[in-house]
């Protein structure tokens, strides 16, 4: 008898304490709660502490209050000037109404889900208004607010704020990396051979006009030096004749001697001559002892 007694007071304390410790819960700073009776929200709880609920019938769902980060996936996305890039974001939201959120999303696997698409499709809208080089350009952070707007009139819906939305990295397509970096290979190439070409030309051109100065200069010199040979030609002309007006046999004379230097400056060189001739007329007028 004591024993079943004993059973039955263990039991109840079990009960008791299983619907005590299931009436009270506990909502952390960092966190928000639902209360939830058979699948119904019945109360919204952001105060941090301990609270009361009714055990075993209701629940509690609970939700962060920071921001939370997501990050979907890259998408490829067209462009205004017909263009396309593939994109990488990444975005920071808020649950601001839980009730809402959870009436409309319940988890937050949910929400990454619909804020991924919200986010593609304000992407495919607003960078479909804009060419690639307005994306590059200082404008792009206008752009990325117009985005963020549109994605946050979206997920107002489910009572989530969206705080940021921003571009990680926006890259061309494979195939159209591809066919980039083969035009500007090629543009580089035709620069290179544009420069060879104009490079040549120089060179020509720089040999053409040496050559010329070349040409001027030697003619220069030539003319130069016939007048110097002309002058002195005329010099010389001037000394002989004025040395020959002074003494006209001396001159003879030495015109003779000039002449047998030259005709024997040759070795073997042989005269056939008579000894009468004009041109040995010099040789009998030596004194006895030269000959």
């Amino acid at each position: 008898m004591k024993s079943r007694n004993r059973i039955i007071l263990l039991t109840v304390l079990a009960v008791i304490l299983i619907v005590v410790f299931d009436s009270l819960y506990v909502v952390p700073q960092t966190q928000q709660a639902i209360v939830i009776q058979f699948g119904e929200p019945k109360r919204v709880v952001q105060e941090a502490g301990l609270h009361v609920k009714v055990p075993l019938i209701q629940r509690v769902v609970v939700y962060d209050n920071r921001l939370l980060s997501l990050d979907p996936p890259a998408q490829e996305v067209p462009l205004g000037d017909k263009k396309r890039i593939v994109v990488d974001t990444f975005s920071r939201f808020k649950i601001v109404d839980p009730l809402l959120f959870y009436q409309a999303l319940q988890t937050e696997e949910n929400a990454h889900s619909r804020l991924s698409d919200a986010i593609a499709s304000s992407l495919r809208d607003v960078l479909g208004q804009h060419d690639m080089k307005t994306i590059l350009s200082p404008k792009r952070t206008e752009i990325m607010a117009q985005i963020r707007d549109e994605v946050n009139s979206k997920a107002k819906a489910f009572g989530v704020n969206v705080v940021d939305v921003r571009i990680r990295r926006a890259d061309l397509p494979e195939e159209t990396s591809q066919a980039v970096y083969a035009r500007m290979r090629s543009e580089r190439e035709r620069e290179a051979k544009e420069f060879r070409a104009q490079g040549q030309q120089m060179n020509q051109k720089i040999k053409a006009e040496a050559d010329r100065d070349k040409a001027k200069i030697l003619a220069q010199a030539q003319k130069e030096a016939q007048i110097i040979r002309g002058q002195g030609d005329k010099e010389a002309a001037r000394i002989w004749a004025e040395a020959s007006s002074k003494d006209k046999e001396f001159y003879t004379f030495y015109r003779s001697l000039e002449a047998y230097r030259k005709s024997m400056e040759t070795e073997g060189t042989s005269l056939v001559l008579s000894p009468e001739s004009d041109f040995f007329r010099f040789f009998g007028k030596l004194p006895r002892s030269a000959k």
